[in-house]
């Protein structure tokens, strides 16, 4: 067996034995059970900032093509693309910023005549009081307006029926990459 293979069966060991978001216990019969305490739990609002870093160039690529239409090169908002993104978000616009996640999910070019993009993802924390836990999001980002508004669809941990707005104001961006760094504020109400 190699070196990758025993790493890769260390890491699932260690993820299954800890089922649990910052004290959170994830298993079917944990949620039963959260779901049962429900009507007696209040809601809180919680209030989040951080810096979507969206890497498209360089040997270590945040963001990748992986699919687009045979018109979308010929297309003034690149209709038809599609971008899977792994990319860090940070406490602050700093490329060596601490890490606190990573936005997982893809974008995709929906707009024919103004550029609007499609986001799906997962704001998944991996640092700080909300490690573990993740926030949803799908919506429309008008990356050219000053701020864009994205529903919050759900959370998981922590964020569990998280429903609340995340906007976006680009920082940063590098017209010859696609590079760019993004301010987001998100306000939550979850359980």
């Amino acid at each position: 067996m190699g070196k990758a293979a025993i790493t890769l069966i260390l890491l699932c060991s260690a993820v299954m034995a800890v089922p649990v978001a910052h004290g959170i216990a994830k298993g079917p019969k944990a949620v039963e059970e959260w779901f049962q305490k429900l009507s007696h739990k209040k809601e809180k609002l919680t209030k989040l900032r951080f810096y979507f870093h969206d890497t498209l160039s360089g040997k270590t690529p945040t963001a990748v093509r992986v699919a687009q239409a045979n018109t979308t090169s010929t297309s003034p908002t690149l209709f038809g693309v599609i971008f899977m993104i792994d990319d860090p978000l940070t406490i602050g616009p700093q490329p060596n910023s601490t890490i606190v996640g990573r936005a997982q999910g893809f974008y995709g070019s929906a707009g024919i005549k103004d550029l609007g993009l499609l986001m799906t993802m997962n704001l998944v924390f991996t640092a700080g009081k909300f490690n573990g836990s993740s926030l949803s999001v799908l919506g429309r980002n008008a990356a050219l307006e000053q701020y864009r508004e994205m529903p919050v669809v759900g959370g998981s941990g922590v964020f569990r029926l998280a429903r609340g707005i995340a906007t976006a104001k680009t920082h940063w961006f590098d017209y010859g990459t696609g590079d760019a760094i993004v301010e987001y504020q998100v306000v939550v109400i979850h359980y």
